[in-house]
């Protein structure tokens, strides 16, 4: 049956009404929806958590908390020893040997041997309250001995936290606003939907660590860390931390070295002490260290070939004497002893009596070829011994040499960190050409020297940097093989000597740009062989010099005594004593 077009139509019309309560419905929910959201969204949270996720004995140093708590015993503080070590002295030092804490200042050596209740300050006996010991796998150390030497300030909070700041710490201070009756929420981060971690007084004062998105990160005077509105916080004056000196720190002067440049020459001394009344005069000279002492077993004891008739002289002659201790160049021995506290101990022990009984000056030290494993326990060793020699008013120098590659000879000397230690250090700038090199050259030659010197001053402060240079030069000799091949020898030669070799054949140095110094070449009729040599003398001496003020150094210092021609100490005195750049 066929349907009239127009009563279809309006049978369509009848469902109208349905479709528009839904589009209507519909709509009415998409603006409901933000509605919604946003009422939810300002609903702060009231939950309510505690700080720290519930740790108990937090540290909260300068504002930041520690992963590992403190500990309490017979009212005293015990701090990790991981704290102590990344917060407040990195120097701090645990030995394994004797189970021992160490703690090293300018002047103060304190060793704290685990579980036992006596410490000893520079080998004095002190009673401790709290020995250092473990707890679950973590050492404490006990704060109470160490608060005389550190400028830290500790205080434990009625929360239970203990706050850490160190002397000179600042910080904006504010002052919390608040209803009298109503304080203000402290939430765990910059949100009000963010759980509540405390409340906060009108007035109340905080330290504000930082801001975001309108709220500040504060610490409370009870230790605790969260967000403040920044309107409810009103900001007040720099809070410093400033500490008083104690006495033994006020007592802990710094050693003042020598006026005007140092002017050091060794003198070797391998058997026994030379003939004072053959020793001529040194003008300009302030230093002289002879090589006393040296290591000569596994078991820390040092030879001794000290001369007090050679200081008496000295001294007499306005000289300085700065006695030499030495390794022996043994990498066993001095492995053996830097690795045990109580070896490194009895070493400090003799070079103590030592400076004593012979009225030295200071000490020189001269550690080589050395393992690089032991790199730490040299710095160590020195850190254990200057507080003892300063404590005597001793200066504490140390050989260096230049940067290289070489473990044994160079990469074993931490020099920032024993440049930190000791008064000087002296860069051994020769050798460039050592005694054993399959090729003839320099001793040291001027742009190797200036390059070393560049070097060793990315690490070490140029008024605690002496500059090494040699008296001596080396005589090689190049013979031709039946192989074709060259065989290269050579011997070190005093100033005097090699003026003498070149004068029996006649012959006269020539300037070398490459080397900066004078060189001689010579071919013997007789066996076929040649020599060469790079002079040392009174030119290349002066060259040398004038490095200590183009490059602001505290001085010079030469190997040794005895190879220098005469008029050789005039040429240091003189360039020595000019000022500014030559």
């Amino acid at each position: 049956m066929n349907v009239p077009l127009g009563m279809a139509s309006r049978k369509r019309r009848k469902r109208s009404p349905r479709l528009y309560m839904v589009m209507i419905l519909f709509l009415l929910l998409l603006a409901f929806i933000p509605i919604c959201w946003w009422v939810v969204t300002q609903i702060p949270s009231g939950e309510r958590v505690a700080p720290y996720e519930g740790r108990k004995q937090v540290i909260v140093f300068q504002g930041k908390p520690y992963e590992k708590p403190f500990a309490q015993e017979n009212e005293q503080v015990l701090l990790p020893f991981d704290f102590i070590k990344e917060h407040l002295d990195p120097h701090i030092f645990w030995d394994e040997p004797s189970n021992s804490i160490i703690v090293t200042t300018k002047d103060k050596v304190l060793r704290m041997e685990s579980e036992k209740v006596v410490a000893y300050l520079n080998r004095t006996p002190v009673d401790l309250s709290v020995p250092v010991k473990e707890i679950d796998g973590v050492r404490f150390v006990p704060f109470s001995p160490l608060e005389k030497l550190y400028p830290v300030t500790v205080r434990v909070t009625e929360s239970g936290m203990l706050i850490v700041e160190q002397d000179g710490y600042s910080v904006q201070s504010g002052e919390v606003i608040a209803d009298e009756d109503q304080p203000e929420l402290m939430r765990l981060g910059p949100s009000i939907k963010q759980p509540i971690v405390a409340e906060q007084p009108a007035k109340a004062k905080v330290d504000i660590l930082g801001e975001r998105d309108n709220w500040y990160q504060v610490e409370t005077s009870d230790g605790i860390v969260g967000y403040l509105p920044k309107e409810s916080v009103r900001l007040q004056e720099i809070r410093k931390v400033t500490l008083p000196q104690t006495p033994e720190q006020a007592k802990a002067a710094p050693i003042k070295p020598l006026e005007g440049k140092v002017n050091l020459t060794w003198e070797q001394v391998s058997s026994r002490n030379p003939n004072l009344a053959n020793i001529p005069a040194m003008p300009g000279l302030n230093v002289i260290s002879p090589t006393w002492f040296e290591l000569k077993d596994e078991q820390g004891t040092l030879s001794n070939k000290a001369d007090p008739a050679y200081v008496e002289w000295a001294h007499k002659r306005g000289y300085q004497v700065w006695g030499l201790v030495s390794n022996g160049f043994n990498p066993d021995w001095t492995q053996a002893v830097l690795k045990d506290f109580r070896l490194r101990e009895k070493l400090v022990g003799q070079i103590l009596n030592y400076a004593d009984l012979y009225n030295l000056d200071g000490i020189n030290l001269d550690f080589e070829n050395v393992y690089l494993e032991d790199k730490q326990n040299l710095v160590q060793f020195v850190r254990e011994l200057t507080p003892y020699l300063h404590e005597q008013g001793l200066i504490v120098s140390m050989d260096v040499t230049i940067k290289s590659t070489s473990e044994r000879w160079s990469l074993f000397y931490d020099r920032p960190a024993l440049s930190q230690v000791v008064d000087y250090m002296i860069v051994m700038t020769y050798d460039e050409h050592a005694a054993a090199s399959p090729e003839a050259g320099s001793v040291a030659s001027l742009p190797w020297v200036e390059e070393g010197l560049r070097g060793v001053l990315a690490e070490i402060p140029n008024d605690k940097l002496i500059l090494g240079m040699p008296y001596y030069t080396r005589l090689w000799k190049e013979e031709k093989q039946s192989d074709g091949t060259i065989k290269v020898s050579s011997k070190a030669l005093t100033m005097e000597t090699a003026e003498a070799w070149m004068k029996e054949r006649n012959l006269k140095a020539q300037p070398d740009e490459q080397s900066g110094q004078l060189f001689v070449s010579y071919t013997d009729p007789q066996d076929g062989a040649t020599y060469k040599m790079w002079l040392e003398e009174a030119g290349s001496i002066q060259k040398r010099v004038e490095l200590v003020h183009k490059y602001a150094l505290a001085g010079v210092a030469s190997w040794r005594r005895g190879y220098e021609k005469s008029g050789i100490w005039e040429t240091v005195q003189e360039t020595l004593n000019k000022s500014g750049k030559p």
